[in-house]
């Protein structure tokens, strides 16, 4: 459970910043080198190779290298594991609201206090 938190953990970490949620939306859509995923950004390269390692390291990104070119995947089981778990709360919460729901409708109509 703790491994599986601290993974979720740096998954979340790394989405959260813009820039890195730019190049896995980048990356859904086929592999990359890095040099063509610094191309979308008005940031230097040694700035879009930082965040490549925080995804990297997150395990959302796979990185094989060619000589001295770094092509860029996808790793869709760290997705997959932070899409189980938000829909996991998703799930929990659209429940508890549903019984709220049904508590609220069930309960006779609270009179109002005569001054």
């Amino acid at each position: 459970m703790v491994n599986n938190t601290a993974r979720l953990d740096t998954v979340f970490s790394a989405l959260a910043d813009p820039t890195r949620r730019r190049i896995v939306e980048r990356l859904a859509r086929g592999s990359l080198t890095v040099g063509e995923i610094a191309d979308g950004f008005a940031i230097s390269q040694p700035a879009i190779s930082k965040h490549v390692r925080v995804l990297e390291e997150s395990g959302l990104l796979r990185r094989r290298v060619a000589g001295r070119v770094h092509h860029c995947t996808l790793e869709p089981s760290a997705m997959g594991s932070a899409a189980a778990w938000i829909d996991k709360q998703s799930r929990y919460w659209n429940a508890v609201l549903d019984r709220l729901g049904d508590v609220l409708n069930d309960s006779p109509p609270r009179k109002k206090k005569q001054k």
